[in-house]
């Protein structure tokens, strides 16, 4: 007979294993198969009548075949309270460990929903730290797929307390390795603030929502009527809060567009970010943006167009892509190197940057700063958005989060203007000024303080009853400042390129500044204007 632990010591002449290493190895194989089974077959089935994966079927999709390594798949609750004692499952209603995605090493921990609908548990709580601390220690970021019904009531203040254990680890991470939540169920209460306080969030259409209090203590408090899905929905949170950053349709392709991300993503702030063989030239022309501005200055135009044409194989990951749709945000590839795009588009609100916009781009900006990602932006912008709501939110502090942003980054910063860079905006939005390396501008741009005709209403307010002069003034304004050869002469500009050789200088910027070293002031943390 065959003994899987055969040595020296435990098998007998006839080459058998003892019967205590045989009864071992049995308890052992029927202990994992009551780990993988989770709940039950009757609750596996309910969560794949909901179109939901299992906690383990997830794993299998976000990582590659056969690279996961579990981690306390024996570990069980220490409850006694109300029937708990006889109640326990081998793993407590998550799964943790190790895998790899395309190669490239991963942490893991996925919640099972059939054990205890998920509820985080102090034990539960304790296997979730064990791998986001190896991953501080290891570099290496982390993946958290949450679909719980919360803290573990039965087990008190102790389940609050894991739930505080995660958050701190949450934050000692946040810099040191990249952190991705997929909420693909429930997550309300105290547990939203773990993936609040990561990277990225991606969320499941109809299966997944996020909330501190739910509709019944908001009908309970407000009088207010609402579902689950519009008070925390993946569309509420991608298109209205901007809480996650982006909603898919089924947990497969969720898992997918995951994998996709990582990819992107260097493994920790130790490391550059992963390198792709690409077949695009990085000197490609592309002659269809020469006409890509309009001659009606007023006139809109697709900006994702540009981004498409420029980065490598027309390859671009857009984030948040259905908030604040004045301004994008994501990443892509040049001469096989991760960027981080950020780009005005002035399809929406002519581009204008406003509170949800700068907050949008300045938290994305910090992480390709973390995680030394150079970034690229594009710029069109004709200013703040005016109005009372703006004023009101605070618009001051929230623009000087993206403007603080940048002056703040220390990683390669390339910037082209291509039409409007006006007032204030042209200042936040990666000038010269704020340490920009390479500052580029299209014959089309216009850098100013403001648009021609507000300025000479300002200037020649005395005029304003004589329209042909306004419109001489105008014209005047026009071909003094609505130009880039202003901005050129001061060096505020590096140079004055043609559309369509900037994938070639933008690609040849970032070639340069591969070595570029910078170090901001010694500090214990800066003071954001949050």
């Amino acid at each position: 007979m065959f003994c899987p632990r055969a040595n020296a010591k435990n098998v007998n002449l006839q080459g058998e294993c003892p019967a205590v290493t045989i009864a071992i190895i049995d308890m052992l194989e029927k202990k994992r198969a009551e780990a993988r089974a989770g709940g039950g077959q009757k609750r596996i089935q309910g969560q794949h009548a909901k179109g939901k994966l299992t906690a383990r079927e997830r794993l299998e999709v976000l990582l590659d075949e056969g690279s996961f390594e579990e981690w306390d798949m024996f570990v069980e609750h220490r409850c006694a309270d109300f029937g708990m004692a006889e109640q326990k499952v081998a793993g407590d209603g998550v799964v943790t460990g190790h895998g790899t995605i395309n190669g490239r090493p991963v942490f893991v921990f996925s919640q099972d929903f059939t054990v205890f609908g998920g509820s985080l548990s102090e034990a539960h709580a304790e296997k979730i730290c064990k791998v986001m601390d190896q991953a501080m220690k290891v570099g290496a970021p982390v993946i958290g797929l949450n679909d719980s019904g919360g803290a573990r009531i039965q087990e008190g203040v102790a389940s609050l307390g894991g739930y505080a254990e995660v958050f701190q680890r949450n934050v000692m991470a946040s810099g040191v390795v990249p952190q991705l939540s997929l909420v693909m169920g429930p997550c309300a209460g105290g547990a939203v603030y773990s993936p609040a306080m990561t990277d990225f969030i991606m969320m499941v259409k109809d299966s997944s929502y996020m909330f501190v209090t739910g509709p019944d203590v908001v009908k309970t408090v407000t009088h207010e009527v609402v579902t689950a899905e519009e008070l925390g929905g993946a569309v509420t949170h991608t298109a209205k809060s901007g809480v996650a950053d982006l909603a898919f349709d089924d947990d497969v392709e969720s898992l997918l567009q995951a994998r996709r991300l990582f990819d992107f993503l260097p493994l920790s702030n130790r490391e550059q970010p992963p390198v792709r063989p690409t077949a695009d030239p990085a000197d490609r022309p592309e002659l269809s943006l020469d006409t890509l501005v309009p001659a009606n200055p007023n006139k809109p135009y697709d900006m994702k167009e540009l981004i498409l044409k420029v980065v490598d194989e027309g390859d671009f990951f857009e984030v948040q892509p259905d908030y604040a749709k004045n301004i994008i945000i994501g990443f892509g590839r040049m001469q096989g190197s991760t960027v981080g795009f950020v780009a005005n588009q002035p399809m929406v609100l002519a581009g204008c940057l406003d509170i949800d916009s700068s907050r949008k781009a300045a938290r994305f900006v910090r992480f390709c700063d973390a995680f030394n990602i150079p970034i690229v932006t594009f710029v069109d912008v004709p200013g703040f958005l005016p109005g009372t709501a703006q004023e009101y939110g605070g618009i001051i502090k929230h623009g000087a989060k993206l403007l603080f942003a940048y002056a703040e980054a220390t990683v390669p910063k390339v910037t082209v203007i291509t039409r409007k860079a006006y007032g204030g905006a042209y200042d936040v939005m990666a000038s010269k000024h704020l340490r920009g390396d390479a500052n580029y501008a299209w014959p089309s741009a216009e850098i100013a303080v403001m648009g021609p005709k507000g300025a000479v209403e300002i200037i020649f307010r005395q005029d304003m009853g004589d329209a042909d002069k306004i419109a001489a003034r105008t014209e005047e304004y026009r071909e003094k400042f609505a130009n880039p050869f202003v901005a050129a002469s001061r060096g505020y500009v590096d140079d004055v390129i043609m559309p369509h050789n900037t994938r070639k200088r933008v690609c040849r910027a970032l070639a340069l500044l591969r070595t570029k070293q910078l170090q901001n002031p010694w500090k214990k943390h800066d003071n954001l204007p949050l």
